[in-house]
């Protein structure tokens, strides 16, 4: 019993130590030199400045939706329903689908999202 409570310990540390660096993200410099850089730090919504590309997700058609007007995103697994103050109506100059998101109490919520062209 006890070298089972041992190396699920071990690995409990080593599942944290592996998963951390995924979750974490900044800008590592690679869009510096970005021609749309400036464009993605002045994007914002009701919630305020939604961050820069290094921020944000791109999403796949498959995983968010309109219906009459509201979204709905994929996010982590939970379908999450897109704030009308998070959604950024200025033209999208990538084309594809980009959400922020942050966390409460454990679970996705959406700070920004920019719908894309569905193609």
């Amino acid at each position: 019993m006890r070298r089972a409570i041992s190396y699920a310990a071990m690995l409990l540390v080593l599942t944290v130590l592996l998963t951390a660096p995924m979750m974490a993200r900044r800008d590592d410099g690679r869009y510096a030199n970005s021609p749309l850089k400036p464009w993605f730090e002045s994007l914002h919504s009701e919630y305020g400045q939604c961050c820069s590309d290094a921020d944000g997700y791109m999403v796949a058609d498959v995983d968010w939706e309109s219906d009459k007007g509201r979204y709905r995103v994929l996010l982590d697994g939970e379908w999450v329903v897109v704030p009308d103050g998070a959604v950024i109506t200025e033209p999208n100059k990538i084309g594809r689908t980009m959400v922020w998101k942050h966390y409460i109490d454990g679970h996705p919520r959406v700070r920004c999202f920019m719908p894309g062209s569905m193609t």
